[in-house]
């Protein structure tokens, strides 16, 4: 494997230090006991070599570290690798919030020493997309409420571009680069309009600020609008038409099911932002087929595939 590129120029310049009480939740250094064996950082890189080389299911990672020494060393394993269990009592022990927590943090990581951004380091993006897509769940439907599911009692019933499926729905923010700036997950019965105030709320912030934020029609909606507007945040959002309502000739209207029409200036960064997030999602669904076509259990794995996407950019 070439150095160059590789993950291990990652690994080296990435101090997990900062985010150590997280992922030490539930173990000791000393005391009576039992020792740690492997040390959670080298189990979180573990998890992010997973990511970044497409790897779909965990059995499949252990089997590669443990007949690739030079993978064993770039995490920080020795001779000894850790087993499947061992990857899911970590799982379970930091839980969907600490994985939440150690993704924001990588993904400020990967902002700051973003050379092509500079302004990004700072905490400024100029522009940024909300969209959103569906992933279905891997799990069948409860017999007695077909509305959710049987093995992954988070997910619902809700209804898509290709007709009702069980699982979640997940709205990004991406910005003009196609990076990831933060994610939100819910039940695939959630409107998406409803998830746009949480995933502003985690997103933005006193480290973090967007001037310019696109989307397309399903965000039409005064309340999306004033949302914006409160938190002081531009908007090209596409408008339907509608009977009895009249678009202003200074907004973008939805001209047929794909392009719009509009201020000329508007359909460029429009278009722009469009196609940065659309590539975006279409790695997350390449991700899920990877993954049986399926997203499994609950969306907190949205988020280690976000994070090692962050990393992946820097």
């Amino acid at each position: 494997m070439k150095e160059a590129g590789s993950p291990k120029i990652l690994f080296e310049n990435l101090d997990l230090t900062p985010i150590h009480p997280i992922l030490w939740t539930g173990l000791h250094g000393e005391g009576p006991g039992r020792p740690v064996e492997y040390r959670p950082g080298w189990d979180l890189r573990a998890l992010m070599l997973r990511q970044l080389l497409q790897i779909p299911y965990v059995k499949d990672l252990v089997k590669r570290l443990g007949r690739d020494p030079y993978l064993r060393k770039i995490c920080g394993y020795g001779d000894q690798v850790p087993t499947e269990a061992h990857f899911s009592q970590m799982k379970r022990r930091i839980g969907a919030e600490g994985f939440r927590a150690v993704e924001e943090w990588l993904r400020h990581q990967a902002l700051r020493l973003r050379t092509d951004q500079p302004l990004s380091a700072v905490g400024l993006i100029q522009a940024a997309c909300i969209d959103g897509t569906d992933l279905r769940a891997w799990s069948s439907r409860e017999m007695s409420d077909n509305r959710k599911g049987f093995g992954d009692p988070d997910a619902r019933l809700g209804r898509g571009k290709r007709g009702f499926h069980l699982g979640y729905r997940s709205l990004f923010l991406v910005d003009v680069e196609g990076f990831p700036l933060g994610h939100v997950e819910a039940p695939a019965n959630v409107n998406e309009k409803k998830m746009v105030e949480p995933l502003l709320d985690m997103v933005l912030g006193e480290d973090l600020e967007v001037d310019l934020i696109a989307a397309d029609s399903q965000l039409d909606s005064q309340a999306v609008f004033d949302s914006m507007e409160s938190r002081k945040v531009g908007y090209v959002i596409a408008r339907r038409r509608m009977r009895g309502r009249v678009n202003p000739p200074d907004v973008l209207t939805v001209k047929d099911r794909i392009s719009v029409e509009g201020p000329e200036r508007m359909c460029v960064v429009y278009r722009l932002l469009r196609s940065k997030a659309e590539s975006l999602i279409e790695r997350v669904k390449s991700h899920v087929r990877g993954s049986r076509g399926r997203a499994l259990g609950t969306p907190a794995s949205m988020s280690a595939w976000s994070s090692a996407s962050s990393t992946r950019r820097r």
